[in-house]
């Protein structure tokens, strides 16, 4: 059985000098490929070099919507960006997107840094990787002023409303451990309809580690434990659930060692 981790960041700090060990581990328990997804300019650097000398490991390279507002301060970022971009195993743009949760960028900057990612993705031919929350109108107004972009919503925690609309514009969807620990029903519910061809699995490590190890680093490892939860939820066995969803990675990131 194998699973893949489409969206970590174990190029951050925290995991520094620990990649071997991470990486046994998730091995162990049947994660064989990962995505370390940038954040910033330099942590996609960093994300790039990390896949470089790890052959189970791709990258992506993006400015999170937090950052939004520094990336477009600076007139080089979108160079830059596109530089990371066109480095040997990169496989997505992002993650990028809109977060109107916390807002720490303005809402104005996120738009113009989504678009900006949106254009890279499709002028390299790349997927997106994205983050949306609280934020969904505006998402699918500037989504639609396109054409062709694939990709997929990172840490999918809707409903089903939200569900059907992202499956019309042929997205992925990314769960992760909030669906181990959410009261939420409607989340769980629309968890169950996702269609298991457009399924992704993911950590989003350091964070959201899936219960009951909530009090723990989280780390690729963990997706096993996410897919026994959503494999028991939507009533399909771990087999049947883990080779769709890796069939689903290589599909969308065209993975290939």
């Amino acid at each position: 059985m194998e699973l893949v981790d489409t969206h970590c960041h174990l190029q951050f700090e925290k995991y520094r000098d620990r990649e071997n060990e991470i990486l046994a581990s998730a091995s162990k328990a049947g994660v064989k490929k990962l995505i370390c997804v940038g954040t910033t300019l330099e942590d996609s650097k960093n994300a790039v070099s990390l896949a470089k000398q790890k052959k189970v490991i791709w990258a992506s390279v993006g400015i999170h919507p937090h950052e939004a507002a520094s990336f477009l301060a600076d007139r080089s970022s979108s160079k830059k960006l596109k530089q990371a971009a066109m480095e040997p195993r990169v496989v997505a743009i992002g993650e990028t997107g809109l977060d109107y949760y916390r807002q720490i960028s303005s809402r104005e900057d996120q738009m113009s840094a989504l678009r900006a990612h949106i254009e890279l993705g499709i002028e390299l031919s790349l997927p997106v990787i994205f983050h949306v929350r609280d934020a969904w109108d505006d998402f699918y107004q500037i989504f639609d002023s396109y054409k062709d972009v694939r990709g997929v919503i990172h840490s999918f925690s809707s409903d089903i409303n939200n569900l059907e609309k992202i499956l019309e514009r042929k997205l992925y969807v990314g769960l992760n451990g909030i669906m181990t620990f959410t009261k939420d029903q409607t989340q769980l519910e629309a968890a169950k309809a996702v269609p298991l061809d457009k399924l992704l699995l993911e950590t989003d490590a350091p964070f959201l580690t899936p219960a009951p190890f909530r009090s723990t680093l989280c780390e690729p490892k963990h997706i096993l434990t996410t897919a026994q939860f959503l494999a028991n939820l939507r009533n399909e066995s771990l087999e049947v659930l883990a080779s769709a969803t890796t069939a689903n990675a290589s599909e969308l990131f065209k993975l290939s060692t």
